[in-house]
């Protein structure tokens, strides 16, 4: 069989503002909730005020000076499309500001205006994994319905500066993540309750749906989607039970997209509230702006799991724990492996929404080793990526609409979970060390030149193994 990519297929990479940028605090930039946890996802909230401290994401890859250098190389290796994140706390430091950072926004035409050099299309997230911390400090985070109007402002400010630079948007990044992560999705502590957390999601759907009717006004001819992480779980056995729990684990995030392509709440869901003595306060003016729906689903994907109506012992991984899947290897990191589970998703997914499907994240992360003579040999992240694109293009020999691929971590970035650089998923070796030393240069793996080759091919190269 030969693999086949439509020739407007976009192939790149991505990455996120607080995992590269670096520069927390410079060019007026306010304190982010990444920022103020300095030491990733799993750590706790610091006061950057009164304790003096640095961090690896401070300084992060520093891609904030180091922008054109990087996009030289991404251009290199042929990509046609770059995802990265704006950060909202260098357009508005506070968030409720009514003026934005001029210096923000001048340093994303800067970044913007270099993609365009070598003719890289911007993919661009409004909010990956962070907003303005006063937001969280003065009005409880995304629990607090004023955050809708400071978000809509934020976008239609960012939709009026680059309405000529970028046609391609997301909302938010992984926005079921909030679920497992309160603080770092809604900005509410750890510790809150169903009712609490599903307010909280509930004002980000709305905010992220007049997103999209101010994208569509403000920018006629772009489009903007959605973002999910795709955590689709197989039942672990045959058992009804199973299966019906397989169900009722994927409803838990596949409901962010059905609010977000569909314009409502799903019965399910509904049932799911009424269950729980969950009492969403939902305004006529919110089931309006419900309705203006994305234009295409995104979304990352690195594993599948397996659910189970019984009691058993799960799996920790990064962020989510699981019931393992007997069939499949892992990671280092105990994320199995499952090539075939994209496949498999994509077509899910096609089939609930008939929608063109974006596949914006998805990567190995390795603790790949500098060898003596410059080399980084990553045969284990070459082959990760091939088997995963060849199911890509059996799903779209399956008739599923795939608009693109943008490998997770295209160069080494700070991990999201921990803030360390240990964990590395880029085709490019960042010269930084766990302490934070490190001259920071970008030395090319051996995935770099196969990745171009895949590129320049549209997937040709790609392998199919038995």
């Amino acid at each position: 069989m030969n693999l086949h990519f439509p020739k407007n297929f976009l192939w790149g990479g991505a990455i996120a503002a607080n995992q590269v940028e670096g520069a927390y605090n410079e060019d007026g930039k306010g304190l982010s909730s990444a920022d103020v946890k300095p030491y990733g996802i799993f750590g706790d909230v610091v006061d950057r005020q009164a304790v003096t401290m640095t961090a690896m994401k401070d300084r992060a890859i520093d891609f904030y000076h180091r922008y054109p250098e990087d996009v030289a190389l991404f251009a290199e290796m042929g990509f046609s499309c770059l995802r990265t994140s704006i950060a909202w706390s260098r357009i508005f430091p506070h968030g409720d500001e009514k003026q934005p950072n001029e210096a923000g926004l001048t340093f994303y035409d800067k970044l913007f205006d270099e993609m365009a050099k070598y003719q890289i299309t911007p993919l661009i997230t409004l909010s990956h994994y962070e907003m303005p911390y006063h937001l969280i400090e003065a009005y409880g985070g995304w629990g607090n319905r004023k955050l809708i109007d400071f978000f809509e402002h934020y976008a239609r400010t960012v939709f009026t500066r680059y309405k000529d630079k970028v046609k391609y948007w997301l909302t938010f990044n992984e926005i079921n993540m909030s679920l497992h992560e309160p603080f770092t999705g809604v900005g509410l502590p750890g510790d809150s309750n169903k009712q609490a957390i599903y307010q909280a999601i509930h004002h980000q759907l709305v905010a992220s749906a007049k997103a999209v009717k101010a994208c569509h006004e403000i920018i006629p001819d772009s489009q903007i989607g959605n973002m999910l992480l795709g955590g689709i779980a197989y039942p672990l056995t045959p058992k009804p039970d199973d299966v019906l729990a397989a169900i009722a684990e994927n409803q838990q995030w596949l409901y962010f997209g059905d609010v977000q392509v569909r314009g409502s709440y799903p019965g399910y869901m509904k049932r799911f509230f009424k269950e729980n003595h969950i009492d969403l306060q939902i305004t006529p003016e919110d089931t309006d702006a419900l309705k203006y729906t994305v234009d295409f689903i995104s979304f990352s994907y690195y594993m599948s799991c397996c659910a189970t109506a019984d009691d058993r012992e799960k799996l920790k991984g990064n962020i989510l724990d699981m019931v393992p899947n007997p069939y499949l290897e892992a990671s280092e990191w105990g994320w199995q492996i499952d090539p075939k589970g994209l496949r498999i998703l994509l077509n899910m997914l096609y089939e609930r929404y008939q929608k063109p499907l974006f596949i914006v994240e998805n990567g190995l992360g390795a603790k790949d080793t500098l060898e003596a003579d410059g080399t980084v040999n990553d045969d284990y992240r070459i082959n990760y990526l091939n088997d995963h694109l060849v199911q890509v293009a059996q799903a779209i020999e399956d008739g599923v609409a795939v608009m693109g691929y943008t490998s997770w971590g295209p160069i080494d970035l700070i991990s999201a979970s921990k803030a360390e650089i240990v964990k590395r998923y880029g085709f490019i070796y960042v010269d930084l060390n766990p302490d934070g030393s490190g001259s920071l240069n970008r030395i090319k793996k051996k995935s770099f030149s196969w990745y171009k080759d895949v590129i320049e091919s549209n997937g040709k190269t790609l392998v199919i193994k038995s």
